[in-house]
Order: C-alpha cells, then sequence, then structure tokens
C-alpha cells in the first residue's frame, strides 16, 4: 500500500502541556481510517497539524507521491494541495440552496474574474446533481439548507468537501446528534468515499466506529497507543485502562 500521508516524530507543546508527544501516523491513498481516544488525547491537535492551523515544535508531515513537506505550506496551500477537513459543527451557506452550496464547492478556478462571470455548465450541473444524489439528498436539491436536519447538514458539507474533489477527508465526530438512520447513512457515505481517497474519521461513538470496519488508531496523551481492528485494540488492556473503562 502506498502511503498519502506520513507524520512521523511529531511533538507539540501548548503552555508548557505536551499535546502531542513524539506521533507517528501513516495512511495510504484509499482508506478509512477511526482515530479514537480519552478527551485531550491529541485528536483535534493532530488534524490542526495535518491542515497547518498548528506547526509542531519537531517532526515530519510527508505528503503525496514526492513526500512534500506539508510543514512549510500555510493552510490555503494545504487545502489546495488536497486535504479536506469538516469540523463537527456543520457550516453551509443556510440560504442557499442545497444545489448552490455544492455548486460553490465545485474545483473551479477561484480568480475574482471568473467567479464574477461564473456560469455553470451542463457539465458541472450533472456534477452537483452526482454529489447530491452519493449524499443522500438527491431530492433536495432546490431546497434551502437551513431546512435540512441537523444529519442532512452535516452530509451536504461531506458534499461540499467531496466537491473539490480531495485526496483526504477529515472528518471530526460526524454521527455526534444524528438519528440512527443518519447515522447509517453517513457510514455509507464515508465508506464509498474511502474507495477513491483516504478518509480520517474521529469519533467517540464506539457503535459508529464498528460500522465502519476499518482500521483504528487510538490516541492517547498524544501518541498512538494501538492500532489495528476496532477488536483488536478494544481488547488491549492499555486501551481499556485509559479510554473504555472510564
Amino acid at each position: 500500500m502506498s502511503t498519502l500521508l506520513e507524520v512521523s516524530g511529531v511533538s507539540v507543546t501548548f503552555d508548557g502541556f505536551r499535546a502531542i508527544n513524539n506521533l507517528s501516523f501513516q495512511i495510504g491513498k484509499a482508506e478509512l481510517r477511526a482515530i479514537i481516544g480519552p478527551n485531550g488525547a491529541g485528536k483535534t491537535t493532530f488534524m490542526d497539524i495535518v491542515t497547518g492551523k498548528t506547526k509542531p515544535d519537531e517532526g515530519r508531515v510527508l505528503w503525496g507521491e514526492k513526500s512534500v513537506s506539508l510543514l512549510k505550506m500555510s493552510e490555503a496551500k494545504i487545502a489546495q494541495a488536497g486535504i479536506g477537513r469538516k469540523f463537527q459543527k456543520p457550516t453551509v451557506f443556510e440560504d442557499q440552496s442545497v444545489q448552490d452550496n455544492l455548486m460553490m464547492a465545485l474545483k473551479k478556478n477561484r480568480s475574482p474574474m471568473s467567479v464574477l462571470f461564473f456560469r455553470a455548465t451542463d457539465a458541472d450541473m450533472d456534477q452537483v446533481a452526482d454529489l447530491a444524489t452519493q449524499i443522500g439528498l438527491g431530492d433536495q436539491l432546490y431546497r434551502k439548507s437551513g431546512e435540512l436536519s441537523h444529519g442532512q447538514k452535516q452530509w451536504l458539507e461531506i458534499g461540499m468537501l467531496l466537491a473539490q474533489d480531495p485526496r483526504l477527508l477529515l472528518v471530526d465526530e460526524p454521527a455526534a446528534g444524528m438519528t440512527l438512520a443518519e447515522r447509517e447513512q453517513t457510514t455509507s457515505i464515508l465508506v464509498e468515499a474511502a474507495k477513491t481517497r483516504a478518509v480520517v474519521v474521529v469519533e467517540h461513538d464506539m457503535e459508529f466506529v464498528r460500522r465502519l470496519n476499518c482500521k483504528v488508531t487510538v490516541l492517547h496523551e498524544g501518541s498512538v497507543l494501538a492500532e489495528g481492528s476496532l477488536d483488536h485494540v478494544t481488547a488491549n488492556q492499555d486501551v481499556i485502562d485509559v479510554y473504555l473503562g472510564r
């Protein structure tokens, strides 16, 4: 399996607190991975480092076939390189339709003139319709996004990230606040997306992680405590002690 992202020996300290401690992590080009761990384990900081929001004190973060260092790149450049991130709270344009939200997110030339004179082509319309179907909103294209349920807004935001065709998708607690049916649909969206790109899901909900049926990385105190299938890591005594036993 060829590696898409490789994090090695990364540490970062905030005001004397070591949020990430000699962390190493890698993921392949079309792989689904869940990251679990107690609060304060470093899950969010890990995503901040990969997306350029936080610069580590030491270590390497290498990206793609040419092993380019992400540490020298700005957040915007990292996003352009193909790393998309979805935060816990969905941010969609509530007054715009589902179709408009997806259209705005399409990977296009973003110069001011091109945005000003943008006219959607038939191919753009088809792509947006396909994306909407992929995220379970094919019949909601013309609805205002503000009218969608919490779960549907989450799907729309995942769709907006997929519209940019990222090679790595980082998703933070997608199952939070969802109904059972919505969680099942979210599982399907993420599993499908991971067939053609890398998808990392940070999640607290063990049932949701079990449904993803993928390799799991357990973080504790800023480093990897265990890695493997969910059954493998949940049988690990260290994991039980620091996380599951709580």
